[in-house]
């Protein structure tokens, strides 16, 4: 028997075929990932409230059974609007009352509750990518309208019925929240159980229209209390769309009902967190179907338009973002354990991760190189954080091979190396120590260390030197410093525009490596879990004066950059003149010793 479409994908794929067709109905559930409290969470602290004041003895019996409390205690059924009515029989006494669970606290704010939740998130990137505009909601709060602000998406927020008559048309606004029940903050809020009973007119014409125009996605909302908006969906003709509802709040009797009566799906969701983020992922995965890759001569031509405009930041961001996610993503599909030879299956991971990384590095290179006034070197790093972050994760329960888990960091490794390279060339030394020391991650060692980028994707960390040269690419070839030689040819294909010449190139990417083992030394300090300077082809056979003999050549040209450039970030960096003229002495030395072992 064939297994049936999972409820989530088909509601993904016909959102992503036709975009606005699907409206949501938001109920109160969807705030409970924010920490805001259900309907149910409000009459269960109300009544304990209530409780401690007419008879504390049986607080924790009105906690533990709400029902059974006020029943006995009130000789009537307990629900949240009767409840409501009882406690503030004037809309602004009820107000008052709700406010303090709608709005977060100080500290709350501090700790991140009461702020949008990943459902609130996730429908706000639906809404912008046009998936959705039209929304009801019978929440007070206002989570969805500052979800969409923060991603620059301007609602049209309709709370009372009286302002249905003027508000823009629901295909012409980018997205309409429809209040059914109001703000909190507004008198005319319907909380009582008369004035859930029926809608006013405007209201039935707005929702008798999205029922019969718009498919429906259902989540946090019972149908146990609104009885207006159950009838009104009861009368509904629409059979043209779906209706999808989160398994958590469709258990009821009434929206059994409903979804008998309208042929509705249930999605297996533990609530809306898990509905929307599901959704999100699922249309995004359709989306990569659906867009042909951007190549890199256009992603280049881009981003060349994006540098210099400010209005266009954001435009860049994504773009650099974008390219980012997909080698991450190749970081969390990468294997860390496969069954063949271990070069062939290093070589196969390696060759992966370069040609996934190849758009993103040469977007990085024609970033350094364009962004004369230094305006965007935080959205570079951001771009090394994410890849450390990716590639520096434990991952659990799976079999693991140490060449293959160190595997993981190579991609930050070679956008390091492309970045720190085209710095070189652009006399940019203050990203290079950037790149080393401003980004920070974490390693899992039985306790967790925080090293910077310079330590955590040390090329030592992300390869090991016994598997490189195993690589069939070799060819049996056997180098003195074979992760240099790979890092070296791996990082050339995006400087290609911008240094053509491949003796410049190995010239300049030996002066990017000696400036990075300058900053391997200054941070190899403090634990057994650091890596020094390391040794590679700038300190080969070829790599030393001929007047200076002790003196490599990386150091030379290091020295004349210095001496031409306005401001040497070095000096800075290595605490002064003194300690920075110690500093290449001292590297000189462990250079000379590289060069000893060697045999040269």
């Amino acid at each position: 028997m064939a297994r049936p479409l999972s409820p989530s994908a088909m509601l993904a794929t016909s959102m992503h075929a036709q975009p606005g067709v699907y409206a949501l109905l938001l109920g109160s559930g969807i705030s409970t990932g924010a920490g805001m409290p259900t309907g149910w969470g409000v009459v269960t602290d109300l009544v304990r409230k209530v409780a401690v004041q007419e008879d504390a003895k049986t607080a924790d019996q009105a906690a533990a059974n709400p029902e059974a409390w006020w029943s006995e205690h009130h000789g009537e059924g307990l629900g949240y609007s009767s409840l409501l009515e009882s406690l503030a029989p004037t809309a602004a006494a009820r107000q008052g009352l709700l406010e303090g669970y709608f709005e977060p606290t100080n500290q709350e704010r501090e700790d991140g509750v009461k702020g949008p939740s990943a459902a609130h998130r996730a429908i706000a990137q639906l809404v912008k990518k046009g998936y959705v505009k039209v929304i009801l909601t019978t929440n007070f709060d206002r989570l969805m309208e500052e979800a969409l602000s923060a991603e620059g998406v301007a609602a049209q927020v309709i709370s009372r019925s009286d302002a249905v008559a003027g508000m823009q048309s629901l295909p012409h606004a980018p997205i309409t929240v429809v209040k059914l029940h109001g703000d909190y903050k507004d008198l005319g809020s319907l909380n009582t159980p008369e004035e859930l009973a029926s809608y006013p007119q405007p209201w039935n014409d707005l929702v008798g229209r999205v029922l019969d125009e718009y498919g429906l996605v259902i989540s946090g909302w019972s149908a146990d209390w609104d009885t207006a908006l159950v009838a009104l969906m009861n009368a509904s003709p629409n059979r043209r769309y779906p209706l999808y509802w989160d398994a958590r709040s469709s258990k009821g009797e009434n929206a059994q009902q409903l979804l008998a009566g309208r042929q509705g799906a249930v999605i297996p969701a533990a609530g809306a967190d898990e509905l929307f983020t599901e959704v999100l992922s699922n249309i995004e995965a359709l989306e990569r179907l659906a867009t042909p890759p951007l190549t890199t001569a256009m992603a280049v031509a881009r981003l060349k338009r994006y540098l210099p405009d400010p209005i266009r930041r954001i435009s860049l961001h994504d773009l650099v973002m974008d390219a980012t996610e997909v080698v991450a993503q190749g970081v969390i599909e990468q294997p860390l354990s496969i069954p063949e030879d271990k070069g062939v299956a290093l070589q196969e991971v390696l060759d992966d991760h370069r040609e996934r990384s190849h758009l993103l590095r040469t977007l990085l290179v024609e970033g350094v190189r364009h962004d004369s006034d230094r305006v965007h070197d935080r959205l570079w790093l951001d771009v090394l954080q994410r890849l450390m972050d990716v590639g520096s994760v434990r991952r659990l329960g799976v079999p693991i091979q140490e060449h293959l888990d160190k595997a993981r960091l190579y991609p930050a490794l070679l956008v390091q190396s492309a970045m720190g390279t085209a710095a070189t060339h652009r006399r940019r030394d203050d990203l290079i120590i950037n790149l080393g020391t401003q980004v920070v991650g974490t390693l899992d060692y039985g306790v967790r260390l925080r090293f910077p980028a310079a330590q955590l994707v040390h090329p030592w960390r992300a390869l090991d030197q016994d598997s490189v040269k195993l690589l069939p690419r070799y060819r049996n070839q056997r180098w003195i410093y074979p992760v240099s030689r790979l890092l070296r040819e791996d990082t050339r294909d995006a400087l290609s525009s911008l240094i053509p010449d491949d003796d410049q190139y190995i010239e300049t990417f030996h002066g990017y490596e000696y400036r990075m083992s300058l900053v391997h030394a200054l941070t190899a300090k403090g634990t057994e879990y650091l890596h020094g300077p390391m040794p590679g082809e700038y300190v080969g056979e070829r790599a030393w004066s001929r007047d200076q003999q002790d003196v490599p050549l990386a150091e030379l040209a290091f020295r004349e950059a210095a001496g031409l450039a306005h401001e040497w970030p070095w000096v800075e960096a290595f605490g002064g003149l003194d300690g920075y003229e110690a500093r290449l002495v001292a590297h000189r030395e462990k250079l000379s010793q590289f060069k000893a072992h060697a045999g040269w």
